[in-house]
């Protein structure tokens, strides 16, 4: 399957808000940003963030360096449609994660809400880590949401490969030191329940 195509086409088909990962604003992952106390100028790479609101809201929060990285033409010409002039500071990427290239040591914080998950064949999760240990500076900060292992098997169509925090940090590599992680369970649009397991780690080589 070509996943490009398949995140277009759900774009392409339904209104943002109706689809099954759509929640109105990130709370858990503002929250856990501001908590870092990063400053205004920390560059910020917010992967699959697509037709998100988080980055309205990271500007809204004074944050001026913001990378956002997505499959979908289609949902990356719908937030800055929504942002207007706004959009004009935002770095915008219609690329895929596990096969181009991001610039060495340039991140302070790396945001992932359900990519990662959906990356179920270990030579992606490999090209994954690969950009995330180039592009994520010593020191940096990791914040990620993956499906729980009570949640469904399959997102929009797709197979996950679903985690608990051990998992996940085991997953990322030795790299990487667990802070903090929550659970959070999200109800689609639709009415299905999916737990979401949400991690803070921190690179330390």
């Amino acid at each position: 399957m070509d996943l490009r195509e398949h995140w277009e086409k759900l774009y392409l088909t339904n209104p943002p808000e109706k689809l099954g990962w759509y929640k109105p604003h990130l709370e858990t992952s503002l929250k856990w940003i501001r908590e870092l106390n990063l400053g205004e100028c920390a560059n910020i790479i917010d992967i699959g963030g697509g037709a998100s609101t988080l980055v309205d809201d990271l500007l809204k929060n004074g944050y001026r360096s913001i990378t956002v990285v997505d499959l979908s033409k289609k949902a990356l010409k719908l937030a800055k449609e929504r942002l207007g002039e706004k959009a004009e500071s935002v770095v915008w990427l219609n690329e895929d994660i596990t096969s181009f290239s991001l610039a060495a040591s340039h991140y302070d914080l790396w945001h992932d809400r359900a990519v990662f998950h959906f990356l179920t064949a270990p030579e992606q999760r490999q090209k994954y880590r690969n950009n995330l240990l180039k592009a994520l500076r010593l020191g940096g900060h990791l914040i990620i949401a993956a499906f729980a292992p009570e949640a469904p098997p399959k997102c929009s169509g797709l197979p996950v490969e679903r985690y608990n925090a051990d998992k996940l940090e085991w997953t990322l590599g030795p790299e990487f030191e667990l802070k903090r992680h929550d659970k959070e369970l999200h109800v689609t649009p639709g009415g299905v329940e999916q737990m979401y397991v949400y991690c803070y780690l921190q690179r330390t080589a």
